[in-house]
């Protein structure tokens, strides 16, 4: 596997450029070289692959951390599972998730166990959703226009206002009564004590960790990776005036960006984390606990030791890491789409856009202005290789 840390001087020779090295980027440059026999040149602007489930560990304390969050692998699609599995192993880690309301820790998603805790009562599964049908009555027929109203129409007040306005408020940097209904379609409420966060087939964590994964999935004699290389950046030879029309590209980096914001700028929301090294043995005694007051500043505190508890990890010390939503703004990384009707008119002239940029394909989450959870991602790219690739590759 051949990793460059900058870009060389020469002519690019290959055939096929990969601009980005997240799981669709990779994903399509391993289906390539395996299985076409391809020689392909994936770029990344970063010092490292992976993209944001890139995991390194804590120089004092060995404890693997994800430096752009906690990600978990589930999926449910067995072609996925099948694919991840030839480049790791994975733990049986099932994902829990409580958070700290008012004081008092509940367990998330919202289920039975939540409910009968916060009404300090013991409802069987029918009591409970009558309860909460009833408390949801009291909007029943209308139609919210803001996201507080939609919420309370969903689940009742209480519930809504103790595990879900605040955190909102948080995530929007908005009050919920100025966020538009249709952000939430619904909100998900267990009447059983099921307090696992996915329901999917398959869930856990790869056994050494998601940059094994990534470097495994690149290793390979016809793939070559150079870090630290933009894209845009002319004075390195792998660079869109150069390449696009030469030789066929699969861009994963941000729509807009690609078109120079031709079309206006998407906006996205965007994550601060403030890591922290403590000298306790464990924190807070689960990998992620969420904060529903909107006067604590942060929506979540990760403590990773909590995800590979089969790992040797120090008894005297922990990471924690917490984080906090805002909007973004240029230059920040993007995380989730905000996707207003402004957005997704803009998104439409993109792609027309994308549709007549010959021999190139728009993937991944930048690439399309969409929320991909890893697993969706690597999906896509197997069907971007089985459908729309052969297409750029004549």
């Amino acid at each position: 596997m051949n990793f460059l840390r900058t870009a060389v001087d020469g002519n690019v020779n290959c055939d096929l450029v990969v601009v980005g090295s997240g799981f669709f980027g990779l994903t399509i440059a391993e289906r390539c070289a395996r299985e076409l026999g391809l020689k392909v040149l994936v770029i990344d602007r970063r010092d490292h692959i992976g993209g944001n489930a890139f995991s390194e560990e804590e120089p004092t304390t060995g404890i693997e951390t994800h430096r752009y969050g906690a990600h978990l692998f589930h999926t449910s699609v067995e072609r996925v599972w099948e694919y991840a599995n030839r480049f790791t192993d994975f733990t049986d880690y099932q994902h829990r998730v409580y958070t700290t309301v008012r004081g008092e820790v509940y367990p998330m998603p919202i289920n039975l166990g939540t409910i009968n805790q916060f009404f300090r009562a013991a409802y069987s599964p029918d009591e409970a959703r009558a309860l909460i049908q009833e408390q949801a009555g009291e909007l029943a027929g209308t139609d919210p226009q803001n996201l507080n109203d939609k919420g309370i129409q969903l689940i009742g007040r209480p519930l809504y206002e103790a595990f879900i306005k605040g955190y909102t408020a948080k995530q929007w940097q908005t009050d919920p009564k100025d966020l538009p209904a249709g952000i939430v379609s619904r909100l998900p409420v267990r009447y059983t004590y099921d307090n696992r966060y996915f329901s999917d087939t398959y869930e856990g964590l790869p056994v050494d960790g998601y940059t094994a994964w990534h470097e495994r999935m690149a290793d390979h004699p016809n793939i070559e990776v150079r870090l630290s290389t933009d894209f845009f950046d002319t004075s390195q030879p792998v660079n869109k005036a150069a390449v696009v029309g030469q030789v066929p590209v699969v861009y994963t980096g941000p729509v807009d960006k690609y078109f120079d914001y031709a079309e206006g700028e998407l906006r996205w929301r965007t994550l601060d984390f403030d890591q922290e090294v403590l000298d306790v043995g464990d924190f807070q005694g689960t990998p992620v606990m969420n904060y529903g007051d909107e006067d604590v500043p942060y929506t979540r505190i990760h403590e990773f030791r909590h995800f590979h508890p089969e790992r040797d990890y120090p008894t005297d010390r922990t990471v924690v890491v917490r984080e906090y939503s805002r909007f973004a703004e240029r230059g920040d990384e993007p995380y989730y789409p905000i996707n207003t009707e402004a957005d997704r008119q803009a998104l439409l002239r993109y792609r027309a856009q994308g549709n007549a940029e010959k021999g190139v394909i728009f993937g991944g989450r930048l690439g399309t202005y969409k929320y991909l959870d890893m697993h969706m991602a690597i999906g896509a790219a197997l069907s971007t290789y089985d459908n729309a690739l052969p297409d750029i590759l004549r």
